[in-house]
Formats: structure tokens, sequence, C-alpha cells
């Protein structure tokens, strides 16, 4: 339960925290770094800081973190599909894409006074993972066949973390 209420406390600081992206994408994908780029970019590169070797300037962390991405998505209100769909999406398609591509969930949020939005957490051994991940993600024709077919337009947002010296997750 402990773990369980940091996770929820550093969603919520995140979350309040300036974010790294606010594009526009299907939700369960990465927003374009820009409209030139496409599908399967991340909003802005990861941060190279984002996991096991923090640069010095960066105080309080935990050396050896890995990288966690918290991403939120708010389904717009012109999407063709809805929140309903969104939850749809993950549950039967996006995690066992995730899990098959060995990308790690720590866990996903309801916010409870917004029910148009979701929030996820990922952990990754750090930067590089993330990014080659999310590339496999992106390119996969199961995943590309899933976007297709559960269509759903969202404010998509993510914001790259490492744990601190003397948080229990790392």
């Amino acid at each position: 339960m402990r773990t369980r209420s940091i996770i929820l406390s550093v969603a919520a600081l995140a979350l309040s925290a300036s974010t790294v992206a606010a594009q526009t994408a299907p939700a369960g994908q990465p927003a374009p770094a820009a409209p030139a780029t496409g599908r399967g970019q991340a909003a802005a590169p990861t941060p190279a800081s984002c996991g096991p070797n923090p640069p010095a300037e960066l105080k309080n962390v935990a050396k050896g973190s890995r990288c966690f991405e918290l991403r939120t998505y708010t389904v717009r209100a012109e999407s063709p599909g809805n929140a309903d769909m969104l939850h749809a999406r993950f549950r039967e398609r996006t995690i066992p894409i995730f899990k098959r591509l060995g990308m790690e969930v720590v866990g996903f949020w309801q916010p409870v006074s917004k029910p148009d939005t979701l929030i996820y957490l990922l952990a990754y051994k750090d930067a590089a993972t993330r990014d080659q991940l999310w590339a496999k993600f992106s390119a996969d024709p199961e995943w590309i066949k899933t976007r297709t077919e559960m269509q759903v337009s969202s404010q998509v947002t993510n914001e790259f973390m490492i744990a601190t010296d003397y948080g229990p997750m790392k």
C-alpha cells in the first residue's frame, strides 16, 4: 500500500510540473516531435540523463535509477472515440503489445475528477531503451491495426523522471 501511495504522489507531483510535450496523437502512441515528423517519435528527445547515470547538477536522485515516463491522455471532445474506448484499447490490445515488447508498465490511473483522462507510468532501463521500445511499438503491425480500428484522438503529455535517492522505488 505504501508503494502505491508513493506512486500516486509522484504522479500528482509530475502532473503539476511542466511537461516535456503536449501534442495531439492517437492514444497509446507517443506524440509527434513536430508537425513534420511521423508517428512514433518522442515529443522531445528523451533526456539522456533519464536513467542510471544522472548528471551531477541533478540533486537528490538515485544513481542507478530507471527512467520513468509518466504519460497522460485526455480524450478530445471531437474525438471519434471516447474515454471508454481508450480504456478498452489499453486493456484489450495495447497492454498485451507492451508486454510482448518488454515494456514495463508500473501502473494505470483514472483521475476521479477527470473521467476523460487516463494516466500511466512506464519504467525503462534508460533513455535509449525507452526510445528503442517506442520505435518498435510504433512500427508493430498489431498496434497499427489497433489504432486504426479503435481510433481515439487525445492530447498526450509525457514527463520523464528519475527516482529520488530516498524513495523506495528505483
